[in-house]
């Protein structure tokens, strides 16, 4: 099972002819003018469907800006007038593909980490974590690395330094560490930061070096310690003393007391990233090591972590997650916007229903005059 096709979210500007993210614009006319330009080549270049007899699921950041919420809604019901559309958070949608309804879910995306638990199918708001890592700052310490160690081998053979603009496109460095990257071992990486502070310590035997093309008469030549390096940043502490494990115990601590326990014996990574080779097992390792020092036992016992296997690759489960709850229509129709009731709402200014708001979660037949 998979998608029918997967999608940059780029567009090609009608004025400029260049290529520029649909997402990273905080202008509200020019966000709906590129999300309608992206909608209507989904819709006519891959689904080939009439936008008007289908429903639309999306499967959104929990925390994601209003704005861009809004700019979604409104480019659906005025430009395509599609019946219905409903907002589903992300962390939760996955763990439809799992048929589990607690869990921490840690989604390891380009721009971002960010850590939600979920128990009984609620996610625990006040125990999320979020730091800028992922790809792109695995990338940019790429980018570094090569900078410092790297060097290329010209069209006459002879070995240069590195100059910036050879790997500074983003497709290459993300074609890097894809193919050749990985995470190492807890004892590697301990070795191989202790040559880095004094390179009198003989640092760990490297893994083979890398010699990839980047063009018809140059080279980049690798180092392999190089492809173990660029994921350590994943791992190393910031000024708040945060990191990938940190995060996930820290939203557990925050969880009520009685819950602790079952979401830290489920685990599940989504997200592009959290495919990287031996990050599922590194991550195990520092999770065990750290939930034993003080700073975490005083708050609970070391809990027995487990980690979930996906039914499908990390970086489309959430988007298995909304094919599921697309087709039970017991479960989408109750959460959905039809275009009457969104029209409704824009005349008197009623915002969008939010899933990070009670107002919105009530129950149906709850009779909130009533008073205790």
């Amino acid at each position: 099972t998979g998608p029918r096709a997967m999608i940059p979210s780029v567009i090609e500007c009608p004025v400029t002819n260049k290529i520029v993210p649909v997402f990273e614009s905080n202008d509200p006319e020019l966000l709906r003018h590129r999300l309608a330009l992206f909608v209507h080549k989904l819709y006519v270049r891959c689904l080939l469907v009439n936008p008007k007899e289908r429903r639309v699921v999306v499967v959104e950041n929990i925390l994601a800006a209003s704005l861009l919420k809004n700019t979604i809604a409104t480019v659906l019901f005025r430009h395509f007038e599609v019946v219905s559309v409903a907002f589903v958070p992300s962390h939760l949608v996955c763990l439809f593909t799992l048929g589990i309804g607690t869990a921490v879910v840690i989604d390891i995306g380009y721009n971002e980490i960010s850590v939600i638990p979920v128990y009984e199918g609620v996610p625990v708001l006040n125990a999320w974590q979020a730091l800028p890592l992922g790809a792109k700052a695995i990338q940019q310490n790429l980018y570094e690395l090569l900078q410092e160690r790297g060097s290329i081998i010209a069209g006459s053979g002879n070995e240069e330094p590195l100059k910036p603009h050879h790997c500074k496109q983003t497709q290459i460095l993300q074609d890097i560490v894809v193919r050749c990257c990985f995470v190492s071992t807890p004892e590697r990486s301990e070795r191989l930061h202790i040559n880095k502070q004094d390179r009198s310590n003989e640092p760990p035997p490297p893994p083979p070096q890398i010699i990839m093309p980047l063009s018809g008469a140059e080279a980049l030549k690798m180092p392999g310690t190089i492809r173990e390096l660029a994921a350590e940043i994943l791992f190393e502490t910031d000024a708040d003393n945060l990191c990938l494990p940190n995060m996930i115990l820290d939203a557990i601590v925050n969880c009520p007391i009685d819950i602790r326990h079952p979401v830290a014996g489920n685990l599940v990574l989504t997200g592009g990233t959290s495919g990287m080779l031996g990050l599922k097992k590194r991550l195990l390792q520092e999770l065990r090591s750290l939930a034993a020092s003080p700073a975490y036992t005083k708050h609970m016992a070391p809990p027995v972590f487990a980690m979930h296997a996906l039914p499908v690759k990390e970086n489309i489960a959430a988007w298995l997650g909304g094919c599921i709850l697309g087709s039970s229509e017991g479960g989408l129709v109750p959460r959905s916007i039809t275009r009457e009731q969104y029209v409704a709402a824009c005349k008197t200014n009623t915002p969008l229903p939010d899933w990070s708001s009670l107002a919105h979660n009530l129950l149906p037949d709850r009779d909130t005059s009533a008073t205790a």
